[in-house]
């Protein structure tokens, strides 16, 4: 595979249907918006403050391009500049717009006092995520009442092949929707790391139609043990309820036998809900 070969776009869409993917040639399709949103995806990639020339080799955009979309969007306050060191980070607007998602999310509300009694029931932590491109992120996490471990903040992203929430997400979609992922990670870990990930997402998928969840076990955090299953909304986006704990605390065996099962009769339950 060649090292230069990047991800066109219709690998990287974040749609909520079961089908991930956007036609290749679209007349309504604003180019200039899809690149200035991946400038502010940039910041999701590591540093919180990056340059120009950070970000134009983040998004392969050429650096001229990233110049004229950062001083728009710091215009428009969704960036601010830092003077001394010449760079941008993420402004309020970016954090308005991701408030708005959240607090209006139906499932999240509803879910809460379900995951709460999950967690105070288990002791462990229990998370609601969704997808965004080859990630996973929460939306909602709920801890048993008196757990200090495992808080993960909303807006946390968690890699899709190696979490169980990812998985889930991974199984519960389309045949034809796995193929746009499985390329896409193909391309993001290359020919060596991609049959180790692929390894471990045909076990979940095995998982999935055997038992209805899927399980990462020391497999994202070596001391971490979680299942993962999809919630099914009725507008055809799915989510996935998460649970994890430290391995000392959750074996692997009473996660399989018992406590996953519990997490996908929790989303049936959630979904009965009629979100």
């Amino acid at each position: 595979m060649s090292k230069t070969k990047t991800l066109p776009p219709e690998l990287m869409a974040a749609s909520a249907d079961d089908d991930p993917v956007k036609p290749q040639k679209d007349r309504k399709f604003v180019e200039a918006l899809s690149r200035g949103l991946d400038v502010l995806r940039a910041f999701s990639h590591g540093p919180v403050i990056l340059g120009n020339q950070d970000i134009a080799r983040l998004t392969n955009l050429p650096k001229p391009t990233v110049s004229r979309m950062t001083y728009t969007l710091t215009k428009l306050g969704y960036l601010s500049y830092n003077t001394q060191l010449e760079k941008y980070q993420l402004s309020s607007g970016v954090l308005a717009l991701g408030y708005a998602y959240v607090s209006n999310l139906k499932v999240r509300q509803l879910a809460k006092p379900y995951m709460d009694e999950f967690a105070r029931q288990t002791n462990m932590s229990i998370g609601l995520t969704c997808r965004d491109r080859l990630h996973m992120i929460y939306v909602e996490n709920r801890l048993p009442p008196e757990a200090s471990l495992l808080r993960m903040d909303i807006g946390l992203k968690l890699p899709m092949a190696t979490t169980s929430a990812g998985r889930a997400y991974y199984c519960a979609v389309s045949e034809k929707g796995r193929k746009v992922i499985e390329d896409a990670m193909e391309v993001k870990y290359g020919a060596e790391s991609w049959p180790e990930k692929k390894e471990g997402l045909d076990r979940s998928m095995e998982d999935y139609k055997k038992y209805g969840f899927c399980l990462s076990i020391g497999e994202w955090d070596r001391n971490i043990n979680s299942a993962g299953v999809p919630v099914h909304l009725q507008d055809g986006t799915i989510m996935t309820l998460t649970c994890a704990a430290p391995s000392y605390l959750i074996s692997a065996e009473k996660l399989r036998g018992s406590i996953a099962h519990q997490l996908a009769m929790l989303a049936s339950d959630i979904e009965s809900l009629g979100v």
